[in-house]
């Protein structure tokens, strides 16, 4: 064991930027809205500070994409020959290029409200630009910047070697995926989905592996639990609501791996390259030892402070412009299908005779909110609300929670990833974890109801 190779330095290397990043991104701190993490604190506290401006930042944020990925088509990637990262941001394919495009267009719309109300309307552009895309900015800023503390130090080299036992028999993955899901179950589903993203296009994660912890582990933080259950007024049963939701989410995690889609992705990495990454522990050493052997080798590499501001602003850059034109285009198109026409009434109709097999009171009008959740999360909570049996709002509330995928934000946050899934994917995905969670639900809720 090779003790004497690292200085005191190496160490503090990598426990004082690590316990920072603990901090900042998984310590659970009680304010007067409840419990939340400083990151969130930071958030709320950037977006109340900049709330009158927060639209026009998005929209220009979003209008600078379009130009500049426009420029990128017409100059070609050699127009970016010098900044390799701006070159992997704006030159990319004639359907990201629309697609930014039309997120520009939506864009102005909202902001200026110009043309339909069915753009601009509370419902739809105005709960995007207005509302969810402020969050983005906030957590975008805050999280890019910081999350150099939970990658570059160390941290995932060591909860990976001590997580393997765990992670690899039960769910198929990497020890170090644990940190990408303690992250999202105490910070937000966002920080899950940018660190599987960084992880994997860092070439640690198969395509396989980011598939799967992005559409599975990138889970809803406590803190978005308490406002589902707060909104169909079931608070007093935060508790067993957040037991169940666990309950369900660990159940679909054990199943989702092992079937398609997710089982059939590549074990390749990124760069194409078969195999895993070797997380045996060598003989002399014990997990925690070899893990802590690992961090200090990963922290004795970070030696510029340069570097790490750089790359938390590349982090920043590549989530504003990466991310925000397509929560933009794809939850605005979803929105407008949930508010102005019957889709999700009619895709909801199969579930109707299941609710009532499974006797959950007042079935036709929760069949109506179980699919609307691909749109938004938050959308069942807020149609559930005016049904009178708790049993049911408790259902739904839960089910909205566990199904994860909503293009408003987790699911516009992996198809704008480097994460290898398709929209396609991601609907199926949604509809297995929906039918895989619902009886699971279900059985819980009679034995509380």
């Amino acid at each position: 064991m090779q003790k004497n190779t690292y200085k005191w330095s190496d160490h503090i290397k990598f426990i004082v930027p690590s316990l920072i990043g603990i901090f900042l991104f998984m310590t659970p701190v009680s304010t007067d809205a409840g419990m939340t993490i400083p990151i969130a604190i930071l958030s709320n506290w950037l977006q109340a500070a900049l709330q009158n401006q927060l639209s026009f930042i998005m929209m220009i944020i979003i209008v600078l994409t379009a130009i500049m990925t426009i420029i990128g088509k017409i100059a070609g990637e050699e127009g970016f020959q010098k900044t390799p990262f701006f070159q992997q941001l704006f030159c990319v394919s004639t359907f990201w290029t629309i697609t930014r495009i039309a997120a520009a267009i939506f864009a102005v719309m909202v902001y200026f409200r110009l043309g339909s109300e069915v753009i601009y309307g509370p419902d739809t552009g105005q709960l995007l630009l207005g509302d969810l895309l402020h969050v983005l900015f906030a957590v975008f800023l805050f999280a890019g910047l910081f999350l150099p503390l939970l990658m570059n130090f160390g941290l995932l080299d060591f909860f990976g070697t001590l997580m393997t036992k765990i992670m690899r028999p039960l769910f198929r993955l990497p020890g170090r995926s644990s940190i990408d899901s303690l992250a999202s179950w105490v910070g937000d589903g966002t920080i899950g989905v940018l660190l599987t993203s960084k992880q994997y296009e860092d070439g640690y994660y198969t395509k396989r592996e980011a598939a799967v912890i992005g559409t599975t582990f990138s889970v809803v933080s406590i803190t978005f639990t308490l406002v589902v259950i707060d909104q169909v007024g079931l608070i007093h049963m935060f508790v067993p609501f957040y037991l169940t939701v666990i309950a369900a989410g660990v159940i679909a995690a054990l199943i989702m791996p092992r079937i398609p889609p997710l089982s059939t992705k590549a074990n390749t990495y990124i760069s194409e390259a078969e195999g895993d990454i070797e997380e045996k522990v060598p003989r002399g050493h014990n997990s925690l030892t070899f893990g802590y052997k690992k961090a200090l080798d990963q922290a004795k590499t970070e030696t510029s402070v340069y570097k790490f501001f750089k790359e938390g602003g590349q982090n920043i850059l590549d989530m504003w412009m990466g991310v925000a034109p397509i929560v933009m285009a794809f939850g605005l198109i979803a929105l407008i299908i949930a508010t102005y026409t019957p889709v999700f009434s009619w895709l909801g109709l199969p579930f109707i005779p299941l609710l009532e097999l499974m006797q959950v009171p007042n079935a036709e009008a929760a069949s109506e909110t179980i699919l609307i959740g691909f749109a938004d999360m938050f959308l069942p909570s807020i149609m559930i609300t005016s049904v009178e049996a708790e049993i049911t709002r408790f259902i739904i509330a839960a089910l909205s929670v566990t199904q994860l995928i909503y293009m408003s934000e987790v699911g516009g946050l992996l198809l704008g990833s480097k994460v290898p899934v398709s929209f396609w994917n991601l609907f199926v995905i949604f509809l297995l974890r929906t039918i895989i969670t619902l009886p699971v639900i279900v059985l819980i809720a009679h034995m509380l109801f």
